[in-house]
């Protein structure tokens, strides 16, 4: 039966997709080695990163913002922001304007564990892609590409 399975690529290597595949596969197993030393998911780090980012050029954020931003499913936002509130990350609140919309805000201690988890992260990216050296910049602009074109 496999013998019959037809494949566009006779190369593995030659199959884009598939490689963005193990390239993220290794590049999310290095950064959940490092945010497990702070029992922080990547998923959880990205929400609490996004929310920080929004925060600095808007007062009120919401759970919506923050899944458009990071281009995550809102309902998985949903469930993650509770349990960053429950480990005292965020608050979550009632909107002033908007009484169906929750409006999110860090706590001290969120910053905190952000702040740490972001020089992880930071530092994980540079050591993971500088094997790109002066083609990280090329490199980030054809990522930027297919995000844009693919949305």
């Amino acid at each position: 039966m496999s013998n019959s399975i037809e494949f566009h690529f006779n190369k593995t290597e030659d199959s884009s997709g598939y490689l963005l595949w193990q390239v993220t596969t290794l590049w999310q197993r290095k950064i959940k080695r490092e945010l497990d030393t702070i029992d922080l998911t990547h998923t959880q780090f990205v929400l609490l990163a996004s929310l920080a980012w929004l925060s600095k050029n808007q007062e009120i954020v919401t759970q919506i913002e923050i899944a458009n931003h990071s281009k995550t499913d809102r309902m998985m936002v949903s469930k993650v922001l509770r349990t960053l509130q429950e480990k005292g990350f965020i608050t979550r609140k009632e909107h002033e304007i908007d009484t169906r919309a929750k409006a999110i805000t860090l706590t001290e201690t969120g910053g905190k564990i952000l702040q740490r988890a972001l020089t992880m992260v930071e530092q994980v990216d540079i050591n993971f892609f500088s094997i790109l050296k002066d083609e990280v910049k090329p490199f980030n602009r054809n990522m930027l590409e297919l995000i844009t074109e693919n949305q």
